[in-house]
């Protein structure tokens, strides 16, 4: 099912072939970068692709060959990411637990006194 973006409608792939974008394996896509390289909403193109983890053709002038290594970085980023705020969480969760040990072991010690 295709959803239809609102930069779609600037696009200037719009005017062309759609074959032009989706070349066959080993088949060049010099054409497509060509298009995309005067194209108004290069960028948007190519942040839909990575976010859909598009595998086939030609977006915002690169091919599935030459996203998958900025794919990888922005998925890399976003895990780190996720690992930084599960390490701050689990540190609030081991401060406040030393925290309550702590005044448990001073009114502990208080009673025996």
């Amino acid at each position: 099912m295709h959803h239809f973006v609102p930069w779609q409608d600037r696009a200037r792939c719009r005017d062309y072939d759609p074959e032009i974008f989706f070349p066959e394996k080993g088949g060049s896509s010099r054409e497509a970068k060509r298009i995309c390289a005067e194209c108004p909403v290069r960028i948007e193109c190519l942040n839909y692709a990575l976010r859909r983890d598009e595998r086939y053709g030609v977006w915002g002038g690169m091919s599935e060959r030459e996203r998958r290594p900025t794919a990888r970085k922005k998925s890399t980023a976003k895990k780190s990411t996720a690992r930084k705020k599960s390490t701050a969480k689990k540190s609030t969760a081991r401060k406040k637990s030393t925290a309550k040990k702590s005044t448990a072991r001073k009114k502990s010690t208080a009673k025996r006194r």
